[in-house]
Formats: C-alpha cells, structure tokens, sequence
C-alpha cells in the first residue's frame, strides 16, 4: 500500500482545508470501497481526512422531502421510514446494492462516489485512462461485456456502479457541498461527468468540495428500482433501472427514468420520458417507452446482449411501478434478479 498521512477532521471547514490544500489529499467516511483501491495501488493519495465523526449523520423531513445527512449509513437510510413510504425505489437500491456488512458501514455521500469497477481500471498491469490519464483504454478493444453503451467516448468506456446513484437521477435529488469556495447546490442528474477526453474526472466536484447532505425533493408520486445481475448475491448491475411516476388520475402526469450499468453516470432516459407524459398506462406503452430508451445505444464487441435485457427490465419497472403489475417480492425488500433468474426469479436481499 501506498504510504499516506492521515488526519481525523475536527470541522467541515478544517477538512476542506485540509483537502483543498493537498492536490492528492482525499476524503474518507465509510472507506468500503476505498480502502480496496488503497490495497490494490489503484488510489495513492498523500493524505486521507477522516470526515466519519463529523456531525453529518441526521436524516430529517425537510422542506416536504428528506434531507438525508452525508455520514449516514446506507442502513439508516434504507430503513427510514419515510423512505421507504414515499421514495421506495431509493431503500430497495440501497438493499439491492450491499451486504448488510458493507452497508452499515458505507456512508450516503460516499456510495455515489463510488469509482468504476471496470476490471482493467483495477489491473496495474493494464491501460486505463481512469486511473492514469493518457494510457489508454484496454476496454475498447477486450472483454467489455459489463461496459458502456451510452456516452462513452475513444478514451472510456466504464461504466458507473453505483445502484443509489441511478435511484437519486430519477428522483431528482440535490446535493449540498461545502466547499472551498464556500457552500452549493448541485441537482443530482449533474453531478457525475461523462467521460470524454478527462475520464479521470468523475463528478463536477472541486478538489476540496465535501458533500454534507443529499435532499429528496417532495414527491408524491411512485417510484421503483429494478437491477440483473450475475449471480443472485451481492453483485454490481449489468443493468438496472429507476422509475418515478407521478400520475393524474388514470393518466401518467410526469415520468422520470434512470439507467444504471450502461453509462459512465447514472442515464436519463429523457426519449422515454417524453413518451409517457400525458398517456394511460399500457404494456404496449411501456414496451415503446423501453424502445426509446434504448434507441440510441452504441453496444461493443461483447455487451449487445444489454439492449434486450435493459428493455425488458424497464418495462417490468414501469409495469410495477404502474401497478398493472404486482411487485415480485415484498414491499421494502430488495428487487434484483440474477441473469439465471431472468424468466421471473427474484433474488432475496442480501
């Protein structure tokens, strides 16, 4: 492992400061993810500071939404009432995301941090523009069935893993930093960078910039998340999907849609958006929403095989989440089906 300092911060402002004066310095709260890329020398900071003990763990009704502290764990936040009765696609995404191990550790500002888990950005061995700017990218032309097939560019192809990250898209959350240059708001859907020509760059934030809270704007509609994955245990998503409803009367009023597992950040599905506003909800509807969702696709040499999945896994989304078809599981559980379990099998939470 790389040697580094390591302070533990006394205020907001001190770790900004701290931060923002080293230019390899970085945050840690929960460290699940990581200290791995500290173990692997894939992450080499020069100093580390500790924002776990700051005050930044409440989770509160805020403005008819939840405001929902940087330091509180993806349990408490799964688990809060008001989250799983009014923002239900956010607790199954974090239940569908983790052991309960990792997720009574891992911090909510930390999980949409997450980095790739692209297997070449991980191999010191292999060019990752990623991890080092310039290098190149193995993906393009090896194994990339778990990539991109949206917003990729020459430089990368990785793909973000974050399972609550494409749950906060759909539902429009903001994100409160503090910052150097003082305090802001970000809106959700903004916060992560496609990759471009700077793909180590994953967000907008500055260097320095620390998230203090994530706000759920009020909503009074429904909501649901939806990942396939490998195996039926704790694993990242191949695809996955998060649907906002908000209906007037029998009508859809208002859609909004998140792709997970096939895009650098969290991909709004604005095409499919458009389609369901203003319309009765039908599965022949639903199945012309997931069409254009997923017109615009750009698959590699190995991850074709996400366009059928990725539309079939939004239309049982958007079918659930309409209610003309019941959710496969209990209410408040985690929604995940293993690629083995694709004709119906759900997995349990794990």
């Amino acid at each position: 492992m790389h040697p580094f300092q390591y302070q533990r911060a006394t205020s907001g402002s001190q770790a900004v400061a701290a931060v923002a004066q080293a230019p390899d310095a970085a945050f840690i709260a929960g460290g699940t993810s990581q200290v791995d890329l500290l173990k692997e020398g894939v992450h080499q900071p020069s100093l580390l500071v500790d924002v776990a003990g700051l005050p930044l763990r409440q989770i509160t009704d805020f403005e008819g939404g939840v405001r929902i502290g940087a330091n509180a764990t993806n349990t408490e936040a799964a688990y809060y009432p008001a989250i799983q009765a009014r923002y239900p696609a956010v607790s199954e995404a974090l239940l569908a995301g983790a052991s309960v191990q990792i997720r009574n550790m891992a911090t909510m500002a930390g999980n949409p941090l997450q980095r790739t888990r692209c297997p070449y950005f991980r191999d010191l061995d292999q060019p990752c523009n990623k991890r080092t700017p310039g290098s190149g990218c193995a993906a393009i032309g090896g194994y990339n069935h778990v990539h991109a097939l949206f917003g990729a560019s020459a430089a990368c192809v990785a793909t973000h893993p974050s399972d609550l990250a494409v749950a906060l898209s759909a539902l429009d959350a903001r994100v409160q930093t503090t910052g150097p240059r003082g305090n802001r708001t970000i809106a959700f859907p903004d916060l992560h960078r496609l990759p471009g020509t700077t793909p180590h760059l994953d967000t907008i934030l500055e260097h320095g910039e620390l998230i203090t809270s994530i706000d759920l704007p009020a909503f009074a509609g429904r909501s649901h998340y939806l990942k396939v994955r490998e195996r039926a245990s704790y694993a990242y998503a191949l695809a996955s999907c998060a649907v906002a409803l908000e209906m007037d009367g029998a009508k859809i009023k208002r859609a909004r849609i998140a792709l997970g597992g096939v895009a650098h950040k969290p991909w709004r599905a604005t095409p499919a958006e458009a389609l369901l506003a203003g319309q009765q909800p039908t599965e022949k509807l639903f199945q012309a929403a997931a069409a254009a969702a997923f017109a615009d696709a750009k698959p590699l040499e190995h991850n074709a095989y996400k366009i059928p999945m990725g539309r079939n896994l939004l239309v049982r989304a958007l079918l659930e989440t309409s209610g003309l078809q019941p959710l496969q599981g209990p209410a408040g559980t985690a929604f995940a089906a293993s690629v083995g379990g694709m004709a119906g099998q759900v997995a349990t939470p794990n």
